[in-house]
């Protein structure tokens, strides 16, 4: 496992005293249709507001997503997902936060790294043509997602013979992909991919096994299951309800292994790792 994360111009350390303390990516989507908050902070004014909100709650990485991955979401134009996401990028950059960018498309890729992007979050992996090349000569941050199929079919009936086995086989040769273009390990984390591609058993296979993912994957672990139906599926809960359980989620995450916790709720999300830190460590 590396030392440290590189993501661009900030480094998160993963060994000694500071890996204590995970780090909470807040989720910023500029998009009409996200399952959760679609429509929200679509406008410029909205999103700079809801970041600095975010951050002075505790986030420490904000994640720019332009297209809504949501079950059965189509594909958005380049165009317009670019028109999304590059104004939001270029008004962050004057805020203290590490930045990272929610997409799947190497021209994204490339025109969000110019702006200053320090992490591409991308949920097809890299395997898109064009992808790796968009990201191996820059110091960003990735975050390599399994999905199986694409979100437009991965709910209709996801299957596996070893879900863990086959999650972890998966990252590993996405892994092995990027080491071999060139990209160091140390500005790499893993993604199980909560929800893309899983039953609600599935998902919750992935998430009691995350440390087994960090070990064998030998990478630090991101997990996102904030308000997704896996969080409903238990608590019986509407999205706009699943506030305690997306804690609940995040908590079982870091306690397994996770250091990045990609959430909706910074404020109640950091309160809460602060009470359990507080009562964890010796």
């Amino acid at each position: 496992m590396p030392k440290n994360l590189q993501c661009g111009q900030y480094s998160f350390a993963l060994e000694g005293p500071a890996s204590t303390h995970p780090v909470v990516m807040g989720i910023l989507n500029v998009t009409p249709d996200s399952f959760s908050d679609g429509g929200r902070y679509q406008g410029l004014e909205f999103a700079l507001s809801h970041a600095e909100e975010m951050i002075r709650d505790g986030a420490t990485m904000i994640d720019v997503g332009g297209e809504s991955t949501r079950p059965g979401s189509p594909s958005v134009p380049l165009a317009e997902e670019l028109a999304r996401v590059m104004p939001t990028l270029y008004a962050l950059r004057t805020l203290d936060v590490a930045l990272s960018v929610d997409t799947c498309k190497p021209e994204v890729m490339r025109e969000a790294i110019i702006a200053g992007a320090d992490m591409i979050n991308d949920i097809n992996g890299f395997r898109a043509p064009g992808a790796i090349e968009a990201v191996r000569d820059s110091d960003c941050g990735l975050c390599v997602m399994h999905m199986q199929a694409t979100p437009q079919t991965m709910q209709q009936a996801p299957a596996y013979l070893d879900v863990v086995g086959e999650v972890i086989d998966f990252l590993r040769e996405r892994v092995d992909t990027l080491e071999r273009a060139g990209i160091g390990r140390e500005r790499i984390c893993i993604d199980p991919g909560f929800g893309f591609g899983k039953t609600v058993e599935h998902n919750y296979a992935l998430l009691r096994h995350l440390g087994r993912i960090r070990d064998e994957v030998g990478l630090p672990v991101l997990a996102g299951l904030s308000r997704k139906s896996m969080v409903g599926a238990v608590t019986g809960r509407p999205v706009e309800g699943r506030v305690a359980g997306s804690i609940g989620g995040a908590l079982a995450a870091v306690a397994h292994g996770a250091r990045i916790v990609r959430v909706h709720d910074v404020a109640e999300t950091v309160d809460a790792l602060k009470v359990w830190l507080a009562g964890t460590q010796t």
